[in-house]
């Protein structure tokens, strides 16, 4: 599945295993906005998606994140948590600018710990593919999208209608 990742049209490689339904998700550290530690295990026991995004400074990763950001409000037990590689600084003007208020944004610049445990890391430019990874409140990867094209939107109707009937 992820063997087929383009960028711009051309092949990609992402490291690190991939991650696939059924599977434990893995617990991750990064960084959050205002530069303090962020540990996926903080949200042990409420639903996530991970809404992962190459740079938050793209159109797409853009609409991306503030449409993830508005769809939190739908549902107080689903946690939204964007991740890319995007320093924390910037993250925190895109935060501010844009209202992000509903969700999480975290910034895996440091170790890619969450790129390379969930197979989301491009080789040779430090930045995570498009996707998303939907996970139950008890640790069980649910749902996994990888997006064939890193510069097209994901399927944000199939993963919110899933999300909802869970």
């Amino acid at each position: 599945m992820r063997d087929q990742i383009t960028m711009g049209g051309n092949p990609i490689h992402l490291l690190g295993e991939e991650i696939k339904v059924g599977m434990k998700a893995p617990a991750f550290k990064a960084v959050k906005p205002d530069m303090t530690e962020f540990d996926s295990d903080e949200l042990k026991g409420k639903i996530r998606i991970y809404s992962v995004v190459p740079s938050i400074d793209t159109r797409i990763c853009e609409f991306q994140t503030i449409r993830f950001n508005e769809e939190a409000t739908k549902n107080p037990q689903v946690m939204v948590v964007t991740v890319s590689v995007d320093l924390p600084f910037a993250q925190n003007r895109f935060c501010v600018a844009n209202s992000i208020e509903n969700s999480i944004v975290v910034s895996d610049y440091r170790t890619l710990d969450f790129g390379m445990k969930y197979g989301y890391a491009i080789e040779g430019l430090r930045l995570l593919a498009r996707g998303i990874v939907v996970v139950d409140a008890n640790d069980q990867v649910l749902y996994v999208e990888y997006v064939k094209e890193v510069g097209s939107h994901p399927d944000y109707d199939k993963v919110l209608d899933f999300v909802a009937n869970l």
